[in-house]
């Protein structure tokens, strides 16, 4: 069974944690529809990349209260 030969400090343990924190997210905007995207990825809102449509965006479909 593994046991620590030594104590670590808290100093020394909360050192190794110090790189662990999470960083905020980096939006930036659609240069097509204006909304805030992730760099580097399709806009979930228009479905363009690079200037381009990529990704089709279908009309939303409304259901009837009996279907749902």
């Amino acid at each position: 069974m593994a046991v620590p030969q030594n104590r670590v400090t808290r100093s020394r343990r909360n050192m190794r944690r110090a790189h662990d924190a999470l960083v905020a997210a980096n939006p930036a905007e659609c240069p097509s529809c204006g909304e805030l995207k992730r760099p580097h990825h399709v806009c979930p809102s228009c479905g363009t990349y690079d200037s381009r449509e990529v990704v089709a965006q279908v009309a939303e479909v409304d259901l009837d209260e009996d279907a749902a």
